[in-house]
């Protein structure tokens, strides 16, 4: 944090604290706002609300934050991520476990696009530098298959396609106990959780968020299901099933059974992209790509098997 002292001119006399700010400091009045309302704005030695007034010849102590530092891919090999298909426009991976999608603050772990960059492989400059080519995301805990753009005109199509809803999107997930009915649609609109930041929850409100599913197979404590998400919400899947009562196994953030998780060995969600189905942005034919179960998710459906 950075700390700076700034008289207070006459020609921001009488002018609101969040407007005056934001002239002398070159930052939008949203961001002074903020400022404002974590207590970093004085005003003559007291805390300075973003609708106060100025006075001519006032002092603001202002605290900022150290501005962010530019977030860089790393190109580092990562054990276990599989490429399953590549050509001049895409490239087409098994995303191990443990493994985020991209950079980003606070995530120290190994990541798609440094383990595609270890391999040589060129792909999109399209979006921010640390996500580039990134056209869809899997939480770091969840495994499976996803596509990464690495042509220009690749990253604008199936950005495209994504946003209208036209890529099939497959996932299975074992969720708790029995979902009645066994085929149906859930439709609840999704936002961030009103008290924790850290997860999503079903909000009044929320963006639209539409999931269809189906049991597949059903055990004494669970149900393994086949999913297609009509949207893309973060956490959709994890949220809509918790929603339910019938959170992923093993998946303690939205409220998993722990002795369950640990009886079938698994630290962390029974979730798992099967399946990407979508037009080849080279010349639109249909392509769909697989992903086998990982070693844990499939030695704890042998294990539930083996108890029915």
């Amino acid at each position: 944090m950075s700390s700076r002292m700034l008289p207070v001119p006459d020609g921001l006399d009488g002018m609101r604290v969040d407007a005056g700010l934001a002239k002398l400091l070159g930052l939008s009045r949203t961001a002074v706002a903020e400022l404002a309302e974590s207590g970093a704005v004085l005003l003559d030695g007291q805390p300075a609300g973003k609708s106060d007034r100025l006075a001519a010849g006032g002092l603001l102590d202002v605290t900022l934050p150290e501005p962010q530092r530019e977030i860089e891919v790393v190109a580092e090999p990562v054990d276990g991520l599989r490429v399953l298909h590549s050509d001049d426009d895409i490239v087409v991976v098994d995303k191990p476990v443990g493994v985020a999608v991209h950079p980003s603050p606070g995530w120290t772990g190994p990541t798609v696009i440094g383990g595609l960059a270890a391999t040589g492989l060129r792909i999109s400059t399209s979006g921010a530098a640390e996500r580039q080519g990134v056209v869809h995301r899997l939480d770091a805990g969840t495994t499976g298959v996803m596509v990464v753009a690495k042509s220009e005109h690749a990253y604008t199509m199936l950005k495209r396609a994504f946003k209208e809803r036209t890529v099939d999107k497959g996932y299975h997930a074992l969720v708790q106990g029995h979902p009645d009915p066994t085929k149906g649609t859930i439709d609840a609109p999704i936002d961030r959780h009103p008290r924790h930041d850290y997860k999503f929850a079903v909000v009044a409100g929320g963006r639209p968020s539409i999931t269809h599913y189906e049991v597949m197979e059903a055990f004494r404590a669970a149900s393994l299901v086949q999913i297609k998400l009509e949207t893309g919400r973060t956490h959709q899947i994890r949220v809509h099933f918790s929603a339910l009562r019938h959170p992923c196994v093993g998946d303690l953030t939205y409220g998993a059974d722990p002795v369950l998780g640990r009886k079938l060995g698994l630290s962390r969600q029974w979730l798992h992209a099967r399946s990407l189905a979508f037009a080849h942005p080279a010349d639109g034919r249909r392509v769909e790509f697989t992903s086998e179960y990982p070693a844990d998710l499939a030695e704890a459906l042998e294990t539930l098997r083996a108890e029915s």
